[in-house]
């Protein structure tokens, strides 16, 4: 399921979408400001952001690019400004799309449903990897162990996909701990022996010794088929 970060300090603007989106399947996460933003982007990794710019702590453009120092998550501004240039400013700090308030819900969601689009893997990738323990749909976010479905944390599956997605190559403690817990996140390696820990017993048929999620010690982590 999609999960969508609203991002807006207008009470009725946020019920709006909630409600709209929800009676759509999405999974919902707002807040009302620049930092509760980064931390809820942090925390639940959205699949898409949909943010005002006017937002009473930080411009919504900062928001955009301390979210670009660390994720790639496609992010559709909503906003009142209607002049070109600040369009533009925010399309260059990363922002995907821009929708001028008083805004369509059908448009809005039509173009929010376009930008999760693109964020998918494209046709050709692999967007399923199978070991010989578990299987990888990056696309539907599961795994699969043994012909049922391995439940896993927001967390464990997104330390998993990123060393997935890697294909292979090492992947660093620092850009590990960015990538998943979010850009405050560089030293505290511990999390990382935490839930590797947690994803190899799920995952591993033996979990002290492990085929497919390995540690270069001193270094970071690598995914193995």
């Amino acid at each position: 399921m999609t999960r969508v970060l609203v991002v807006d300090d207008d009470p009725a603007i946020v019920r709006a979408l909630v409600i709209n989106l929800r009676a759509r399947q999405y999974e919902v996460d707002s807040a009302e400001d620049g930092a509760g933003a980064l931390r809820a982007a942090a925390a639940r990794h959205p699949d898409v952001v949909v943010l005002d710019l006017g937002l009473p702590d930080m411009d919504g453009v900062d928001v955009i690019r301390r979210l670009r120092e660390w994720s790639r998550v496609p992010i559709l501004v909503l906003s009142a400004r209607h002049a070109s240039g600040e369009k533009v400013q925010a399309l260059d700090a990363g922002a995907d799309d821009y929708v001028t308030k008083p805004f369509g819900m059908d448009e809005l969601l039509a173009r929010l449903r376009a930008a999760v689009r693109r964020a998918e893997p494209a046709d050709g990738g692999d967007v399923v990897v199978e070991t010989g323990t578990f299987t990888v749909d990056l696309a539907a976010k599961k795994v699969h162990r043994d012909g049922r479905d391995v439940r896993l944390t927001p967390t464990e599956w997104h330390l998993l996909e990123a060393l997935v997605r890697a294909g292979g190559r090492l992947v660093g403690q620092r850009q590990l701990l960015r990538e998943v817990w979010g850009p405050s996140y560089g030293t505290e390696t511990n999390y990382l022996r935490v839930y590797m820990a947690q994803l190899r017993r799920k995952l591993e048929a033996d979990p002290s010794r492990p085929r497919h999620l390995i540690t270069e010690p001193g270094m970071g982590y690598r995914f193995e088929k």
